[in-house]
């Protein structure tokens, strides 16, 4: 791959998520002359293939970020932890895909549609969000540039493979089971390291990650955090409730927002998504349109729909929002911040 570009690495590269973030960047044609594809040494030696070529996974250490330019990090937030200030040290912009640096106010957290620009105060590392609030903030940021932003209540229905590959073949192995009559034995959720499992196959489970000590699940404090993060708007009013449910790819979320602009209707916040960046309007109650996980699968967009006005409050509006949870929740935000961090001149090969 002698070619005019950048050396670019993915660390967990054999994950969900790293291999989208591979099939990503070989899809947007990213100006790549050599690709790194690193993991843990359970992984290493693994072949994957980048544009016909098989690459060798190689084990992740701190030389490995040796003249590399951006590195794609997904791989568990203690992987991060280690190895992120390591690769910048040796000259490299992190994009990180974990919680570890989220939160850091020294670390830019970054949806291009809402805040681009905070990539200018990047110090080497730069927080993707977590897959439910990126969808989400997509969506509500065009109506908080034209009308004002209050509140927002969001109840999510979260698919499984948010919870890794394991989660997958969980939900699969229990469904057929199941139909069969037999009993299961649920590892993996709603928290693999916690006490207690629930079966997620024709279920509903109230939790994703572990509670907190206000009653809130850490999950539903990552959604809160970050979208006054991300908008700047530490006085936003943000209350968040996270299910996952028996779908294997691709986040819904039931949103409630209140507005500081009165007597704007449920038709001009139509005609502003139609026309935002990564938003796709769908729309039409006589056609039974609203999205959909199924069919958001694979897309990079958020698709909004179901939107009307509250039936008690003038400011008050319901909004259905859904995306692909593996590519805008965490591949596809991911490689659009290395695309910007090129176009705004803050990477060189």
């Amino acid at each position: 791959m002698e070619q005019k570009g950048l050396h670019v690495a993915v660390v967990g590269a054999t994950g969900a998520v790293g291999q989208q973030m591979i099939q990503t960047l070989e899809k947007r044609n990213f100006p790549i002359a050599k690709l790194s594809l690193l993991s843990s040494e359970r992984s290493a030696g693994k072949k994957v293939v980048f544009k016909g070529e098989e690459i060798e996974v190689q084990v992740a250490k701190p030389e490995s970020f040796e003249g590399v330019h951006i590195a794609l990090f997904s791989a568990g937030g203690s992987v991060s932890k280690q190895l992120a200030p390591e690769a910048v040290k040796r000259g490299a912009v992190v994009v990180d895909n974990t919680s570890a640096f989220r939160m850091d106010e020294n670390v830019p957290l970054v949806v291009p549609e809402v805040n681009e620009a905070d990539l200018h105060w990047h110090n080497g590392i730069i927080a993707n969000p977590n897959c439910s609030t990126i969808q989400m903030v997509v969506a509500l940021e065009p109506i908080r540039q034209a009308f004002g932003l209050k509140r927002v209540i969001v109840s999510t229905y979260q698919a499984v493979s948010g919870a890794g590959a394991q989660a997958v073949e969980e939900l699969k192995t229990q469904a057929a089971h199941m139909l069969n009559g037999e009993e299961v034995t649920p590892e993996i959720l709603p928290v693999k390291s916690d006490r207690k499992h629930y079966p997620i196959a024709f279920n509903a489970i109230p939790q994703i990650d572990k509670f907190q000590d206000n009653g809130f699940t850490f999950e539903e404090m990552k959604m809160i955090n970050e979208t006054k993060k991300i908008m700047h708007m530490p006085e936003l009013e943000v209350a968040a409730t996270c299910v996952r449910i028996p779908v294997m790819v691709g986040h819904s979320e039931s949103v409630y927002i209140e507005i500081e602009q009165e007597g704007v209707t449920a038709e001009q916040l139509k005609s502003l998504l139609k026309e935002a960046p990564g938003v796709v309007l769908q729309d039409d109650p006589s056609e039974q349109l609203y999205p959909m996980p199924l069919f958001a699968t694979g897309q990079n967009d958020v698709f909004v729909g179901r939107i009307r006005k509250d039936l008690h409050r003038d400011t008050g509006f319901h909004l259905w929002i859904v995306s692909d949870n593996l590519l805008k929740g965490a591949a596809w935000n991911s490689v659009q911040i290395a695309e910007s961090l090129l176009k705004l001149g803050l990477v060189k090969a």
